[in-house]
């Protein structure tokens, strides 16, 4: 980490600012300088030192004294000499009063110790005292010593104060920044330092009207993003905000501006941040994002003069590229980037053609047609000879990602072509890419059979286990590829082939050169000879799997049956103790009096299981682990559908059995397995997982929900449960008002936040939680200002429309910096009554349509009371409640005057519901029994509940 505040020279001068006063330092590096040799070098630093080391033991030394001799150890060491002693001494001066002492003592600790240094918990307490200090280059000192060296020990016992002074509102800007850094680099090295309970203070930095402050929290925010999206998913609405102000209205420091680009480090942060989330499903967020991609790729048309202008305007273009293409709703945006990356790709720039390359691979990997890719096939063709080994590697991924049906054999064939002059570096990537390819679009036999041998002897070393035990597999899996696979095998066995080519034939032949046994050039002899021939120039697991086929043999071809018993009695005596005894066990089986041993042995091997393809699991295995998880894998459309477990990849769709993901098995594991049991490198082969690491997401709390609601939210719940607008809740510093209009299935609720302290609110979030979701659509159409002046207001609409008969209200999280965080939990009047108007009915119709209706399951009856006994209730409480409830009461219908009878209309977007209801009240036992009946059996429930509700709170509830 650099040291940025706080940081300075090892000199410290003197009050006239000149001369520096450590003079022994100054010379003591002159005459390293000036040393022609290096021995005169090593003979000058012994003799240091010897003196410094005596200096220590003598003691008595002041803090100047220290300090010096220290910086010569540091200037040593910084040469690449061995110091050994003097670091007890270094952290000491951690302790002293004197800046300039600190600083080097801070310094040496950075230096000379690491995380797990035994003298390390020593300067703990003396850190600590430094981050609570008011000296704000006392604070950075401090994190610099942490975010350098700090381990696990360190930073549980620390990162409280680190967030401590990240949030508080007196650190200034830049031990802010350093702050925010350190926390990040202690959440790449230990994540459950970083608590779950700061993630929305956390989040609400990244409002921080320092543009310095807002990139450093936005760095960390991203890193905690990647393994706890939904805690930190209120990030995404400060994304979106932050990235419209830079980008479409300016709000952007002058300092901060790269060659006319308004910082384009935070630009890239926020478009790639938003990259980790779904699309939005609100229009006000959309239109905010398409506002600022607009803008984007509208600054983007002038290409400038300028180097440095141009490289900053790319970086942007291209994280705004990705994020068009990651949203995929904007058809527009996309015909400008599809036309664009074209261009991109066959610039005369590396970068340019490099992030074209990526950003076209992400597009493969998203797009729904593959048209507008393959338009540039033949320059993606030749970027696979572009004299940049990165543009090269691009190139392969593309072509990989872009290849289907029609253009397969297209570019296997090219691909193998440029695998004779690949780098060395990316061959194995190569030939499991042309593995992948052969496997998933193979249509043909006799292709896929044909590609895959020339593949692995071409490849040669560079053919890593998986693949030619995949084809092994396929083979096995498939009856009509057996004869043909057998026969080409056996042609590469009897020339000079590959290793790898005899591990296959070993296998293929064992289990099926009994089928090509009466072709020409395919007797068992022949077959016999021409791996006997590879014996000795292979090593010890490619004979072992020969062995384990001569065995086979026996059983299948008597005729050479003492040629096979004289191999293994050959080997029956070799220095491999493995094929020692597999030798063995194998001439013991095949000298016995009957054949039943050896032939259930010797049996067929069955198919393989389907699991997760090795090749594909292998081929992820490049991207896991890096600090930047992508949001998506490189390997088309089908690859990427479901990116909660990249592990399980597409299911090829070439031959029709030939493509079950088994789990590759050696048929070379041991002699009493040899044949078909055999599968030790089974649990080795099986590939990496690169679904998320659970251990590692921390199971936050949502705060925005029903669980954390504040306290006295009911007194305006429950008073707006029947009217139109009024306040939903107040207190000495914010005052929330409501108004609200329906129409048939929609809900229009219009937010007023009104700040009543004398200071300003900063930060001001509001995050909606809807637990019923499916049921309960919502469109956030504004967002309230992110400051509000002191008795000031802002306001927020939210548009909820009713898809069906839903449950549970919605909740409402309000937050905003007034000093410290301060958080408000809200329960929303949404209810299914708001949905409904009043209906007019006779006597007749109402009973009619009662009857019609009928019994359970549509309707729903409840006798309750009131909570508190110490309230009353009229008929005229009861009367407006039940009119508030948007119900008709049709008086004269029910025999009971008393009763209560009432008609309405729900509204949804599935249909209109009627609803009946009846409600007998008892005024002296302040009881009531709620009957409801409706045409749609979930919606009676739900209404009795919401009644109940009000109902049960008595006569003193306002309404």
């Amino acid at each position: 980490m650099a040291s940025g505040s706080g940081g300075g020279s090892l000199f410290s001068r003197n009050n006239s600012g000149n001369v520096p006063t450590m003079r022994g330092l100054v010379s003591f590096i002159a005459d390293l300088r000036n040393a022609r040799a290096r021995e005169l070098e090593e003979k000058r630093i012994n003799k240091e030192l010897a003196n410094i080391r005596q200096k220590f033991r003598d003691g008595g030394l002041n803090g100047y004294q220290k300090k010096k001799y220290v910086c010569k150890l540091l200037y040593i060491y910084i040469l690449g000499w061995n110091v050994d002693f003097g670091h007890l001494e270094a952290v000491n001066l951690i302790s002293a009063t004197k800046y300039s002492e600190k600083q080097i003592g801070y310094l040496a600790v950075t230096l000379f110790l690491h995380e797990e240094h035994e003298l390390l918990h020593l300067v703990v307490n003396s850190i600590r005292k430094d981050l609570l200090d008011h000296n704000e280059l006392n604070n950075c000192l401090a994190l610099h010593a942490i975010a350098n060296v700090g381990g696990k020990e360190m930073g549980e016992a620390l990162s409280g104060d680190v967030h401590r002074l990240l949030i508080s509102p007196a650190s200034k800007a830049f031990v802010k920044k350093k702050a925010a850094l350190t926390l990040l680099r202690l959440y790449r090295k230990y994540p459950n330092i970083v608590m779950n309970e700061w993630a929305e203070r956390i989040i609400s930095l990244m409002d921080d009207p320092d543009m310095g402050v807002a990139l450093s929290v936005t760095s960390l925010v991203m890193a905690l993003v990647q393994d706890n999206q939904e805690q930190y998913k209120g990030s995404y609405v400060k994304a979106a905000n932050r990235l419209k102000r830079v980008v479409v209205d300016g709000e952007c420091a002058e300092g901060y501006y790269y060659y006319k680009v308004p910082c384009p480090w935070i630009q890239v942060k926020l478009l790639k941040l938003l990259q980790y989330y779904p699309p939005p499903e609100d229009s006000h967020i959309r239109k905010l994002i398409r506002e600022a991609l607009q803008k984007i790729m509208d600054s983007a048309l002038e290409m400038p003069k300028n180097v440095q202008q141009n490289n900053a305007q790319n970086a942007v273009l291209f994280e705004a590229i990705n994020l068009v293409i990651h949203l995929d709703t904007e058809q527009d945006l996309m015909v400008q980037i599809s036309t664009r990356l074209g261009k991109f790709i066959a610039s005369r720039e590396t970068n340019v053609r490099y992030l074209g390359l990526e950003a076209m691979t992400h597009l493969a990997a998203r797009a729904e047609t593959l048209d507008p890719i393959k338009k540039h096939q033949s320059i993606i063709i030749g970027s696979l000879r572009d004299r940049d080994i990165s543009v090269r590697r691009q190139g392969l991924d593309l072509l990989y990602s872009m290849c289907d049906m029609t253009n397969a054999q297209a570019i296997v064939q090219e691909l193998l072509r440029y695998l004779q002059s690949a780098d060395y570096a990316i061959r194995e990537e190569m030939v499991l890419k042309i593995a992948i390819l052969t496997e998933k679009y193979a249509t043909d036999v006799q292709w896929y059979v044909d590609i895959s041998l020339r593949l692995i002897s071409m490849a040669g070393d560079h053919v890593s286990d998986e693949v030619w035990q995949r084809v092994t597999q396929i083979v096995t899996n498939n009856e009509e590829l057996q004869i043909y696979a057998a026969q080409n095998i056996l042609q590469y066995v009897k020339s000079d082939c590959h290793e790898t080519l005899v591990k296959i034939g070993g296998y293929l032949l064992g289990e099926f050169g009994h089928l090509i046994a009466d072709n020409k050039g395919c007797s068992p002899i022949e077959q016999y000879m021409a791996l006997n021939g590879k014996m000795r120039g292979c090593s010890s697991s490619t004979r072992a799997i020969i062995l384990s086929c001569f065995v086979k043999f026996v059983n299948l071809f008597p005729e050479i049956k003492p040629q096979l018993l004289q191999t293994f009695r050959a080997y029956s005596h070799s220095l491999d103790s493995e094929l020692q005894q597999r030798a063995c066990e194998y001439l013991a089986m095949a000298t016995m009096p009957t054949d039943d041993l050896l032939r259930t042995v010797c049996d067929e091997m069955p198919p393989f299981p389907e699991r997760t393809s090795a090749l594909l699991s292998r081929l992820h295995q490049k991207h896991a682990g890096t600090s930047d998880k992508r949001t998506w894998v490189v390997g088309g459309k089908d690859a990427n559908t479901d990116l909660k477990e990249l592990s399980i990849a597409h299911q090829p769709t070439g031959l029709k059995r030939s493509f079950t993901n088994a789990t590759p098995r050696d048929n070379a594991t041991s002699a009493t397995n040899g044949t078909n049991g055999v599968n030790a490198l089974s649990s080795d082969l099986a590939g990496l997982d690169m679904s998320i690491d659970t251990n590692k997401v921390l199971k936050a709390p949502n705060l925005a929900s029903a669980a954390h609601l504040s306290p006295d939210w009911e007194i305006g719940y429950y008073r707006l449960l029947l009217r139109s607008e009024g306040v939903l809740y107040e207190d000495a510093q914010i005052q929330i008002g409501l108004r609200t209009e329906y129409r048939g299935q929609l809900g229009c609720l219009i937010f007023y936040f009104a700040n009543r302290s004398p200071f300003p609110m900063g930060s001001f979030t509001t995050t909606l939680d809807n637990r019923a979701a499916e049921t309960l659509k919502t469109d956030i159409k504004g967002l309230p200002d992110t400051v509000i002046p002191p008795e000031g207001q802002t306001q927020q609409t939210i548009m909820f429309e009713a898809k069906n008969v839903f449950e549970d209200p919605p909740t409402i999280r309000i937050s905003y910096l007034a000093g410290s965080l301060q958080a408000l939990t809200l329960q929303l009047p949404v209810y299914l009554h708001k949905y409904m108007d009043a209906a007019e009915l006779s006597a007749e119709d109402f009973f009619k349509r009662w009857k019609q209706i009928g019994g359970a399951p549509r309707e729903a009856q409840r006798i309750f009371g009131l909570v508190n006994k110490n309230r009353t209730m009229s008929m005229e409480f009861v009367r407006r409640v039940v009119q508030g409830f948007k119900w008709g009461i049709l008086d004269g219908v029910d025999p009971n005057p008393k009763n209560l009878v009432g008609a309405t209309v729900l509204h949804t977007s599935d249909g209109k519901f009627g609803c009946l209801l009846r409600l007998e009240p008892n005024m002296d036992t302040q009881m009531f029994r709620i009957t409801i009946r409706a045409t749609d059996e979930g919606v009676p429930p739900v209404l009795i509940k919401a009644m109940e509700e009000r109902l049960s709170q008595g006569i003193e509830g306002v309404l």
